[in-house]
């Protein structure tokens, strides 16, 4: 559980890093949460984490052909499609474009390896 507690805060700062790095996403900070703004970022990283968990391994499934055609390079399309469902989902994350969601994908899908990383037990 502190695992993923620990990944989550990571994950919080890559997404501070994508939406200062990329003019299209955009996260609405809650400066009246609970936790403040910075709790506006744990909250959209716990929620990628549950699309990430939940709806993720169903898009990786059926998209299976296409990644094996594409050697792997559907994957950043799919990491897209879970960042717009979770842009969907809450109103504190705008993403533009599909162009946008792409290279946010692939900063999301480097920054979760590296708290991936960061996280494993040796």
């Amino acid at each position: 559980m502190l695992r993923f507690l620990v990944k989550v805060v990571l994950m919080a700062a890559v997404f501070y890093g994508v939406a200062y790095l990329l003019n299209g996403i955009e996260v609405v900070p809650n400066p009246d949460g609970p936790l403040g703004e910075p709790g506006t970022y744990l909250w959209v990283a716990l929620l990628f984490a549950l699309v990430n968990a939940i709806v993720g391994p169903v898009l990786r499934l059926l998209s299976l052909p296409f990644v094996l055609v594409t050697l792997g390079l559907f994957l950043l399309v799919v990491n897209a499609a879970l960042l717009g469902i979770t842009a969907a989902i809450s109103d504190r994350l705008q993403v533009d474009g599909v162009g946008t969601a792409i290279a946010g994908g692939l900063l999301l899908a480097i920054g979760g390896w590296v708290a991936d990383q960061l996280t494993e037990r040796r």
